[in-house]
């Protein structure tokens, strides 16, 4: 028996269908730009709470304009002055353990290059610190600032302070 000839070719096996493939890629990719770009996005608005979180934080910390130490006879440190402009006072620390008198009072004054000595105020607490009210204009272009004692409440207006000066130094102005 003899084969019969061939006209009919047997089936070829089915070329695989890329067309699939490249849109399950196509989907993957779009899914992954999606995700970075919401990841990007929350990261930029988180970034712009934590800038805001910052400038209120920088806003809140005192910002010292002037600061003085004021030194005793013996040159030894007696008080850090300190002005802040937001705070709108100036902060007064004592750095040793002089305590006025029953009947004294110790008095700040701001010493000009030119002019009468100016008071800033009465030193009323014997604690560490204490704050006087200040404004930013109230140290600027005043070189020195002093400390007489005075009586009991203080010198009286148009009398200037008693000398010598308890402590003294000299007023620096910070670059802020």
């Amino acid at each position: 028996m003899t084969n019969p000839p061939m006209s009919e070719a047997a089936p070829t096996p089915a070329t695989p269908c890329h067309a699939a493939r490249w849109r399950a890629a196509t989907v993957a990719c779009l899914l992954l730009i999606a995700f970075g770009f919401t990841a990007g996005m929350s990261m930029f608005e988180q970034f712009k709470v934590q800038v805001a979180h910052l400038q209120t934080q920088l806003k809140t910390l005192p910002q010292i304009k002037y600061i003085a130490v004021l030194l005793d006879a013996q040159q030894a440190p007696a008080l850090l002055v300190t002005l802040d402009p937001q705070d709108g006072a100036l902060q007064i620390q004592r750095l040793n353990s002089v305590k006025e008198g029953r009947e004294d009072t110790m008095q700040l004054w701001a010493l000009p290059a030119s002019g009468q000595p100016v008071s800033l105020g009465i030193l009323e607490s014997s604690g560490k610190t204490l704050r006087l009210p200040a404004r930013d204009a109230t140290l600027a272009g005043v070189p020195r600032l002093a400390i007489s004692v005075e009586n009991k409440g203080g010198a009286l207006e148009g009398r200037g302070p008693r000398l010598p000066w308890l402590f003294t130094g000299a007023v620096v102005q910070k670059a802020l």
